[in-house]
């Protein structure tokens, strides 16, 4: 049986800019660094605060020749935020891509872009 979460897998064409704007813009940590020294490299980071799923940064180019029929494409993440509108006038404030917040159902949502123009979104933990 599967317990949890426990590495969501970005396939990203810079690491370093990608663990720059996860640090930096979104205040993640970097968890661990790897090298296997075969040109395999990867970066996982996670919130500071609740580290139980992480996100490791892979070098899309490098996975797409090791694996060809892999599909490289982002996943569609969705955060949770104790501080919704604090995080959402921050990120305007980090000058990243920032979406208008919308009023769902479940809650009040609004998404993000990565440094590569990845989308995610966030929404209002209740």
């Amino acid at each position: 049986m599967l317990s949890k979460v426990g590495q969501i897998m970005l396939y990203v064409h810079d690491q370093d800019e990608a663990v720059k704007f996860w640090t930096e813009k979104l205040g993640f940590v970097v968890v661990s660094e790897e090298n296997n020294g075969d040109g395999m490299r990867w970066m996982e980071v996670a919130p500071k605060e609740g580290v139980e799923t992480t996100i490791v940064l892979h070098d899309k180019e490098v996975v797409a020749r090791m694996s060809p029929d892999l599909n490289l494409d982002p996943p569609s993440l969705m955060f949770f935020t104790n501080h919704f509108e604090e995080l959402h006038r921050d990120l305007l404030n980090k000058k990243v891509t920032v979406g208008e917040i919308v009023h769902m159902p479940t809650g009040r949502v609004f998404n993000f872009a990565d440094n590569e123009n990845q989308y995610f979104a966030v929404m209002e933990k209740k």
